[in-house]
């Protein structure tokens, strides 16, 4: 069972279950029924054509087990930066967290504007590997869900929440007791 503290590999796929990425690893700050927060920092991630390289900057990833998108806060000088990533519900299957990505993001900015990404690689994606008309319905369901979250700046857009989420992290990361409120 994961638990605060933990290590976790986190691996993205694709729809046909071909691996898509995979970080190298998270740190578990929160585990719950709705969701689980770990945080990458400086990370190693692996694309799925062997290309390596580093995070640049602390992220506070977001996974949900009953929502078709996770998100990941960048804490940059410039403020925090989220991009999202319509995928499947998340699960921790002993060895990762994973989800299938289904190539649609949203990029949001500090000031709360957004940009929809992908959506010819979606479009692309969905004939090649033939995503049905239930899958797409859901798809855009969680996309009109994921940006009203984004426009009213509900979690995980609180940028109190991910303030404190990363001092959680510090704490955690030092020192060996649990996190106290």
């Amino acid at each position: 069972m994961l638990k605060e503290k933990d290590y976790v590999y986190i691996q993205s796929y694709k729809h046909d279950g071909s691996l898509h990425r995979t970080w190298i690893k998270g740190f578990v700050i929160e585990v719950s029924k709705e969701r689980i927060v770990a945080v990458t920092d400086r990370a190693c991630v692996v694309e799925s054509d062997g290309r390596r390289w580093i995070t640049r900057e602390p992220a506070i990833c977001f996974f949900y087990p009953n929502q078709w998108f996770n998100v990941i806060s960048m804490i940059r000088k410039t403020g925090i930066h989220y991009y999202c990533n319509l995928a499947s519900p998340s699960i921790y299957d002993g060895e990762a967290i994973k989800n299938i990505d289904y190539d649609l993001d949203v990029k949001v900015h500090p000031d709360g504007s957004y940009l929809i990404l992908d959506e010819d690689e979606y479009a692309q994606h969905g004939a090649e590997m033939g995503y049905s008309e239930q899958l797409k319905r859901a798809i855009g369901l969680e996309m009109e869900k994921l940006i009203k979250k984004i426009e009213r700046r509900e979690s995980p857009f609180d940028e109190k929440e991910i303030e404190e989420l990363y001092r959680r992290y510090q704490y955690l990361s030092k020192h060996n007791g649990k996190w106290k409120k």
